[in-house]
């Protein structure tokens, strides 16, 4: 699989966009309904998306699993991903969840290092290390009980991404991207329904459109999310999805009518200025020559 950067990044940009109207609708639901029960709705009304447009067309073999396992498991760490967050936004503002939730690309670049063993220098280490900095800066210790938890939703939700996205990297080297999506999804939505059954809260029909809305842009934003891991290394475009908090900032601001503390815009900039570094540091490695690019990977004597 030959490595496409451009493309990769124009993916994840188109990703983060969606997924942050998908967020805001969800952040609405949240106000009716318990985190679990949003997040098997989410999978539910995104699934008939993926799936149909497929089928009508005569290419159902598309949707088959060539590693069930581990589509299983990346709808298990779905099922975190979505509760974590759902929780955050339900106490914190968009962009706050989203400050926190940004540890995600550095947890992914550091991951790449460790389990895909794609090579990260110390330059891209110390990259992560202030960009973790960063994120505490955007944290305020609060005697608030909710706010501490959903502190702890947004970062718990954080690194089953980052897990997740390891995960994306070796599926797309096997299966479809309407496969790796429709088996992920569904295994969230029935795993949530199932934790959720207790509690259910029966939904209103005014709800409906919210829900379809949900579907749609769920199954969009993760198609061209297994589309940018498919593209490109993964410590390549994690990077990007530092716009996630110029969405959050401008959806609170025109649907909530609040604006982020100086806090987050400080800790944001210094997070997505790692970020950036990582990208610029990455773009010189492709550019150096071969025994130059290893010797600042770390990999041979300078």
């Amino acid at each position: 699989m030959s490595a496409r950067p451009l493309r990769g990044i124009a993916f994840m940009l188109a990703a983060v966009a969606v997924f942050a109207c998908m967020d805001a609708l969800l952040k609405f639901l949240t106000a009716y309904y318990p985190p679990l029960q949003v997040a098997a709705l989410r999978g539910v009304a995104s699934l008939p998306f993926i799936a149909l447009p497929l089928l009508l067309t005569g290419r159902g073999r598309e949707l088959l699993a060539h590693r069930p396992g581990m589509h299983a498991l990346r709808g298990l760490l779905m099922v975190v991903i979505m509760v974590g967050f759902l929780y955050a936004v339900r106490v914190l503002s968009l962009a706050d969840a989203y400050a926190i939730f940004l540890t995600a690309p550095l947890m992914v670049t550091a991951l790449a290092a460790l389990a895909l063993r794609e090579r990260v220098g110390w330059h891209r280490w110390l990259a992560v290390v202030v960009g973790l900095g960063g994120a505490v800066t955007m944290l305020r210790p609060s005697a608030s009980g909710l706010v501490l938890w959903g502190v702890i939703g947004a970062f718990v939700s954080a690194f089953a991404y980052a897990c997740n996205a390891i995960l994306l990297r070796v599926l797309t080297r096997t299966d479809t991207t309407a496969s790796v999506a429709l088996w992920s999804i569904g295994v969230m939505a029935v795993v949530s329904a199932l934790l959720a059954a207790n509690g259910w809260v029966e939904v209103r029909a005014a709800h409906l459109w919210a829900l379809a809305a949900i579907g749609l842009t769920g199954a969009v934003a993760q198609l061209c999310l297994i589309e940018a891991f498919r593209s490109a290394p993964a410590s390549v475009i994690a990077p990007f999805e530092y716009t996630a908090l110029f969405w959050g900032i401008l959806i609170d601001w025109v649907i909530w009518e609040t604006l982020p503390a100086l806090r987050v815009l400080t800790g944001g900039a210094i997070v997505i200025g790692s970020g950036l570094y990582i990208i610029w540091r990455e773009r010189q490695l492709a550019l150096a020559p071969p025994t130059a690019a290893r010797a600042a990977a770390g990999n041979v004597p300078p």
